[in-house]
């Protein structure tokens, strides 16, 4: 399989119950789907560039994505990773995760709402201080913080995953 840009890349077939589910890199036609799919889930929508994303996908359909960014300060993030509401609590989310941690070498972060803690442990994700993150991550936690604590009272975490 290649992508857009004619670089080789692999899709992972699974199989779920009685159907098959295949995460792949997503393509340049995958990107009003990734903006629907974040924007839908609430969660940050920007810097959604496609070529970065994979997607899983069954029959045709798009069911998650997931993305690793970079910052201007060197960090990584795993980010975007959402989940079309009627294929939640399935493993998708987890299978897309997997699929970006085991294509990557380093030190990565995220930032998650506190009760999706346990969640990224399973990954290998520990909660960070934001005094020991990077630049970016003490920014963006002090900014995030400061909004959705006065309007929702949600509390965000910043979790990091030492290199495999």
């Amino acid at each position: 399989m290649t992508d857009d840009q004619g670089r080789k890349t692999r899709a992972i077939v699974l199989v779920l119950g009685q159907e098959s589910m295949k995460i792949r890199p997503a393509t340049v036609t995958d990107h009003r789907v990734i903006k629907r799919i974040v924007k839908q889930a609430q969660i940050n929508p920007t810097d959604l560039d496609w070529r970065r994303f994979v997607v899983a996908e069954e029959e045709d359909n798009i069911l998650g994505v997931g993305q690793i960014k970079s910052h201007r300060d060197g960090s990584r993030e795993l980010a975007s990773i959402a989940v079309i509401p009627e294929r939640q609590h399935q493993g998708i989310g987890g299978e897309i995760i997997q699929t970006l941690l085991n294509k990557d070498e380093g030190h990565l972060y995220l930032m998650c709402r506190e009760e999706l803690e346990p969640y990224y442990k399973r990954f290998g994700f520990q909660r960070q201080s934001p005094k020991d993150s990077t630049p970016y991550f003490r920014r963006m936690h002090r900014i995030v913080n400061a909004f959705l604590s006065q309007k929702l009272g949600v509390e965000i975490i910043i979790m990091k995953r030492d290199s495999s």
